[in-house]
């Protein structure tokens, strides 16, 4: 449904795209958290079953997710959150046990075709099919073991049935005329502004807070200094660098290798001549060194995950209690060294970024102290839980000067909200007086430093580059004549004044009223069968949910 809107819309009527997206993709997101799961509850049966799946088996589940992930990058992208990965799991496994039940045909390899043509993973940068990637994602099922080209035509072929039904399903889609009223007034009427921007940083407004100004704004705000828990871990790592001996990738690794990942060898930059035929090759030569580099580096830091995941294995087998741990490690000469205390969201700092570390270390306590083989920047890690300190708020001495800071802050954006009031009371007492816009918004603003603006007429949906994004979400208020309030954001105050205002023949009349109206009819339907097929998806789940209670 996504992907059709963004292809329709956003090539002819961006505005449309914009509203729509926020009108289906937030409850879209939140209708998902609110579906259950397949848990961890104990059952009172040995299987659950769902369209002729057993969703308590890990080979049937582990299978359908590896499809429905594949289906998704595919589609539209690889950050997807595991719970909407298991609900786009079972709206794929619905889809296919209803094309069963209608008799849907396999799809044509001309359907599978033009299917392709349309996925985002094999887009150029214009959006649009480019054979290209195509053929570097083909070569690069060449040198996986996991993902082969039967797997990607399975998933291609039950994503097509599934549209199919999804138009079968697709009700009339009906669009009443305000709807499509609101489309033509937002996107065509012809604006003409005048913006006032005043820089946060450069206002000065003298604030000092006393004492008991500081003392009540550190206890009104005590949740802004409270140290969330923080975790003690040590790790035994697992340097990539230890296991490059020995691993020589052949020619066609390489090359595959590189086909795979353009983003990752830019080619290089050409002395200037005329312009000579592109030769693949060529480029090739000129970064293979680099190429076998990362790719030997790639497959160290597999074997280097192997190595901490048999590490893991080996701890479990072995019934390694922490009293024995040491010793445990130094018969095999390894050795924990210590991380410095963390939070979930910060993550260790001897491994930024690493999301994945730090969610491993939150999952451990007393009694499960080792963690299982964890990927790292620079190799693997396997962790060693120590301790949760828990959360605490300082006292106000150990974190004054903090506190005194962001009170001073917090008085100077109250006084820096009042200034844009009277700014725009001042602006619009001048307007009146007949003065030109800018004059009059120079002199409301006093001492304070403000900078003027002014754009040439423009529509939504062909809105200019150059302004910024606040000035749309106030325009929308205004009348022709009329000064908004000043938004303040963090680094600065912006008010908008519609000088004209154009809106276009809303009706029948327009032109463009019945492709609008055809296109909203069309995305409502869509939305009604997203919604049935979620209906469908949790009246399954609640039928077979035997939680014990």
């Amino acid at each position: 449904m996504i992907s059709w809107i963004q292809r329709t819309f956003q090539h002819h009527f961006r505005l449309i795209f914009a509203v729509l997206l926020v009108g289906m993709v937030i409850p879209f997101i939140f209708t998902i958290g609110s579906t259950p799961g397949i848990g961890r509850a104990e059952r009172s049966a040995a299987g659950r079953e769902f369209f002729g799946h057993n969703l308590l088996s890990p080979s049937q589940t582990q299978a359908l997710m590896n499809d429905t992930r594949l289906s998704a990058e595919l589609q539209y992208t690889s950050n997807v959150s595991a719970e909407q990965l298991q609900y786009y799991m079972f709206q794929r496994v619905a889809a296919r046990h209803l094309a069963d039940e209608l008799h849907l045909p396999a799809p044509s390899s001309e359907d599978i075709t033009a299917f392709i043509k349309t996925l985002h993973i094999f887009a150029g940068p214009d959006g649009q099919f480019d054979v290209t990637h195509y053929n570097a994602f083909r070569n690069s099922l060449k040198a996986s073991s996991s993902v082969t080209e039967g797997d990607i035509l399975r998933v291609i072929s039950d994503d097509v049935r599934m549209i199919k039904l999804q138009r079968l399903m697709a009700g009339p889609g009906y669009v009443m005329p305000g709807d499509i009223k609101d489309i033509l007034l937002r996107g065509d009427t012809t604006w003409t502004i005048s913006t006032v921007t005043a820089d946060y940083a450069a206002y000065s407004s003298d604030t000092k807070p006393t004492e008991a100004d500081i003392s009540k704004f550190f206890t009104d705000n005590s949740f802004r200094y409270t140290v969330a828990p923080r975790v003690v871990v040590d790790c035994v790592p697992f340097p990539a660098e230890d296991f490059k001996a020995g691993i020589a990738p052949s020619d066609a690794e390489l090359r595959a290798y590189y086909d795979a990942n353009p983003s990752k060898f830019p080619k290089p930059a050409a002395a200037k001549a005329p312009a000579a035929k592109a030769d693949p090759d060529a480029d090739y030569a000129k970064v293979k060194p680099v190429v076998q580099e990362m790719l030997t580096l790639d497959l160290a830091k597999s074997k280097a995950v192997k190595a901490a995941s048999d590490l893991a294995y080996a701890l479990y087998e072995g019934k390694v209690t922490r009293a024995s741990l040491d010793s445990f490690l130094a018969g095999r000469n390894l050795k924990a060294q210590v991380l410095a205390p963390f939070t979930a969201e910060a993550g260790p700092s001897e491994f930024p970024g690493s999301r994945e570390i730090a969610t491993a270390a939150f999952e451990l306590n007393a009694d499960r102290f080792y963690s299982e083989g964890i990927p790292s920047p620079a190799g693997a890690v396997v962790l060693i839980w120590k301790e949760l300190l828990p959360s605490h708020l300082p006292a106000l001495h150990e974190i004054r000067d903090r506190v005194v800071a962001d009170a001073t802050d917090n008085q100077k954006r109250i006084r820096f909200v009042e200034f844009g009031r009277s700014l725009k009371a001042g602006i619009e007492r001048r307007l009146k007086a007949g003065e030109p816009f800018d004059k009059a918004a120079q002199e409301a603003a006093g001492s304070a430093k403000v900078t003027v603006k002014s754009y040439p007429p423009f529509k939504l949906r062909d809105q200019p580059k150059d302004v910024d994004e606040t000035v749309f979400g106030l325009m929308d208020r205004l009348d022709k004549g009329s000064v908004s309030d000043m938004e303040a954001t963090a680094d600065k105050g912006l008010l908008v004044y519609a000088a004209d205002k154009k809106p276009p023949v809303a009706n029948e009349s327009n032109p463009l009223y019945a492709q609008v109206k055809a296109q909203l009819a069309e995305s409502f339907a869509r939305t009604d069968t997203t919604s049935s097929l979620r209906e469908i998806v949790d009246a399954e789940l609640k039928r077979t949910d035997r939680t014990v209670k």
